[in-house]
């Protein structure tokens, strides 16, 4: 490895003069691509020409204004809450969460019948760039589902109006705040293709999650209906271990899908499974052995 760094210095001290910034660019990803293995294709990602005009997903900039706005609220909502009375949100939260389990439904579907139809592999998923009926189907259940991340933050409000700030916890900020990042990227460059999978198997879950919650803000009287909160904890695992043995797979499978997206996802995935983990151990298992 010292060699090929001493090769690499080498060449650019004698060319260091001619060279323009992109050849140093090209000269860096080669370098990294001798040393780690990585591919060139690692470092590469072009726009998706079909969806790289669309609402929220052209620029970076609409997103990233709307995560600030939540870190300012999640800031500022607290303070202004303090010295008043919880809001009753309870109609809100009904048509709310339901309309939620609705559109969760429609993208589970969704993304079903585009990937049947498409004969999509579940082992390896290329992007389909084209514009034909259903490549244009499933970029666009990306894109709502990327939208619905958006709508999701609203969750949050809720809590800090009704005052419940103790659901304000690094986990529900973390995954509410990240999730509108990584699909900003899925639908700007990867609408489909393995991705699809993620989409399909969260959708499935935001069902279930929704309606527990739609239920729960009917009020008292369905207390003893929901009685499954930790069944659905479980099942928020399970996709995050699914998701992440299926990414692995990919980075070490020959699949013509962006290693850096797979990286990225895998990462995240694994995140997200140390962080629910935790939460369910302080919510079921240690609850439980301080009650023996």
């Amino acid at each position: 490895m010292w060699q090929k760094i001493q090769l690499f210095y080498q060449s650019v001290l004698e060319n260091g003069g001619k060279l323009h910034n992109f050849t140093y660019v090209c000269l860096i990803i080669k370098f990294i691509h001798n040393i780690f293995g990585f591919s060139p294709q690692f470092f590469v990602l072009f726009p998706d020409k079909r969806t790289e005009k669309w609402l929220l997903v052209y620029s970076p900039v609409p997103i990233s204004c709307v995560f600030l706005c939540y870190l300012i609220i999640i800031w500022v909502g607290p303070k202004l809450m303090a010295n008043r009375q919880p809001v009753n949100l309870r109609p809100v939260l009904i048509v709310y969460n339901f309309a939620m389990v609705c559109l969760s439904a429609y993208m589970f579907y969704e993304f079903t019948a585009s990937s049947w139809l498409s004969g999509y592999s579940l082992l390896c998923q290329p992007v389909d760039y084209s514009e034909s009926p259903l490549a244009m189907r499933m970029a666009r259940v990306c894109w709502w589902f990327y939208f619905s991340k958006v709508i999701e933050l609203s969750d949050t409000m809720f809590f800090i109006l009704r005052k419940k700030n103790n659901q304000l916890t690094f986990l529900h900020v973390y995954h509410h705040a990240t999730m509108i990042f990584n699909w900003w990227a899925g639908v700007k460059y990867v609408a489909g293709g393995q991705s699809f999978l993620i989409g399909l198997i969260n959708s499935f879950v935001h069902v279930v999650m929704y309606l527990y919650y739609g239920l729960a803000a009917v009020g008292p009287s369905m207390t003893k209906y929901l009685w499954w909160k930790r069944c659905l904890t479980s099942l928020q695992l399970l996709q995050f271990f699914t998701v992440a043995i299926h990414t692995t797979y990919n980075l070490l499978a020959d699949c013509d899908f962006p290693d850096s997206m797979n990286t990225v996802v895998l990462a995240y995935c694994l995140s997200l499974i140390v962080l629910f983990a935790n939460f369910y151990y302080r919510s079921y298992l240690s609850k439980k052995n301080k009650e023996t």
